[in-house]
């Protein structure tokens, strides 16, 4: 009878066996805990299983998972609406954000998550990553390499990690799907405290160089449009115990070998600086727009690469967004934006989600000056609030974002079609619209010219600026 107990059991359990075989892959959520998560690299469970594809559904929808603003293929001035934004999800705050900061421990831990750094979770947070991208309807993501893969004992061992990561995002991709932009951490490790391209030990340097060649090479091997160089180290504490000139010369040269090498491998992508003022360096090289122009031109490299312009950096260095994206646009060199947005009340690099339709509206209007962005875009360096910690509120943020600059694009195009503001800008400078005014703006005024005018013409008669007007045309297109 025992005997035929087991054999009976055998029996059932070759069968459930059979069963779960043929019913393939699981689509259970993402959670470690609901015994459906698996090491395996062929784990294939669903991760956002309550969140449906976004759709959008107009300004009238009460539906937080829904876009109300951001119509995809709907045209703008002559340009579809993904077109103008290119949008792109960040990794390292949609993925790797853990709510910790300087006073607090991590507030979230996604189902998915089994809190290590190993290489089957960096896996799994690709997928996860493609199904993000999915359900939100885009096609572009952005990177740093030590994000998506763990640190090994060797540069080797590191760039296998990576190796075996990007393997899995190419195949993941397919063919319409590809970076933004990728770009190194440069930052993090302890290796790094005195900087990476401007470090004083020599070492350091050459590890740098050897990283970032990597990372150039995996974002040409994922079909990415852009590399970004961001330098949260390169600057100083202090000046007593710093040579400024040697640390910037060593820098250009840094910058000099990664647009050589980027030749040398056949990638055409964009290179950008990223510019910030400072934190976590008091003083970071490339303060600003303007610094950084100054900086590519007198090292020569002004022509190799252009700036991606983070709003929030904008903020600390005692700008607007408008205004950075204002220096670069004019300088030839506004290549791509990272929308997010600070607090005022706050004085470090918070990364919110830009939520202002006033300076969505603002950037927008730089955007189409700029004739757009690409092979730029708009990506989501921003992060949810420490006290946000549902899976739907990774939705509900980048939702908001996109739909924030989707109405400041719509905003931007009402005032342009109505050529109000344009006016008052173009009688402000009508003087110049003159004989004397084209000699100036020509380079053909000389002092004694303007001496003799100035003497004919006896006291200038000064107008308005109708600065309140504008302000009012701008506030009604809102």
């Amino acid at each position: 009878m025992k005997a035929w107990k087991i054999l009976s059991l055998c029996l059932c359990l070759s069968l459930v066996l059979n069963v779960v075989i043929a019913v393939g892959p699981p689509t259970c959520p993402a959670d470690v805990g609901s015994g459906c998560a698996s090491d395996s690299d062929e784990w294939q469970g669903e991760f956002f299983p309550g969140i449906p594809k976004i759709k959008y559904e107009g300004p009238k929808s009460k539906n937080p998972l829904a876009y109300k603003w951001y119509n995809a293929d709907e045209e703008i001035l002559g340009k579809k609406m993904k077109d103008w934004m290119r949008f792109s999800v960040a990794f390292w705050h949609t993925f790797r954000g853990t709510g910790a900061d300087p006073f607090g421990a991590p507030t979230k831990l996604w189902p998915w998550e089994d809190g290590t750094n190993s290489l089957a979770m960096a896996k799994r947070r690709m997928r996860a990553n493609f199904e993000f991208l999915e359900k939100l309807g885009l096609d572009r993501w952005c990177f740093h390499d030590r994000d998506i893969a763990p640190d090994g004992k060797t540069i080797e061992e590191t760039n296998a990690n990576l190796d075996e990561v990007v393997a899995l995002a190419k195949e993941l991709q397919g063919t319409k799907i590809r970076p933004l932009w990728g770009t190194a951490q440069l930052f993090l490790h302890p290796r790094f405290m005195h900087g990476a391209a401007t470090s004083s030990e020599l070492g350091v340097y050459a590890y740098s160089a050897a990283q970032v060649k990597k990372a150039i090479e995996v974002t040409h091997y994922l079909g990415g449009e852009n590399y970004v160089f961001w330098g949260g180290r390169e600057g100083y504490q202090t000046l007593v115990n710093t040579d400024m000139e040697r640390e910037l010369n060593h820098l250009a040269r840094f910058l000099e070998a990664a647009v050589a090498y980027k030749k040398k491998i056949g990638f055409n992508g964009t290179f950008l600086i990223e510019p910030k003022p400072q934190e976590p360096t008091k003083h970071q090289y490339d303060w600003d727009a303007a610094t950084s122009a100054n900086f590519l031109r007198k090292y020569g490299l002004i022509d190799e690469f252009k700036l991606n312009i983070e709003c929030n950096h904008a903020t600390l260095s005692g700008h607007s967004c408008h205004h950075e994206l204002e220096t670069a646009r004019i300088n030839g060199l506004l290549g791509n934006i990272d929308a997010n947005s600070g607090d005022p009340q706050t004085g470090w690099d918070t990364d919110q989600f830009l939520m202002d339709i006033q300076e969505a509206t603002l950037v927008m209007l730089s955007v189409i000056r700029n004739g757009g962005l690409a092979p730029g875009g708009f990506n989501f360096d921003a992060k949810l609030r420490r006290e946000s910690t549902d899976v739907e509120d990774l939705f509900i943020g980048h939702i908001a974002g996109m739909d924030t600059l989707a109405r400041g694009l719509r905003n931007a195009a009402k005032l342009i079609e109505d050529g109000s503001l344009d006016e008052i800008i173009r009688k402000r400078y009508q003087s110049f619209d003159t004989e004397l005014g084209a000699q100036i703006e020509a380079g053909k005024a000389d002092f004694e010219l303007l001496e003799k005018k100035a003497k004919e013409w006896g006291e200038p008669k000064v107008p308005s600026a109708k600065q309140e007007l504008a302000e009012m045309i701008l506030q009604a297109a809102l």
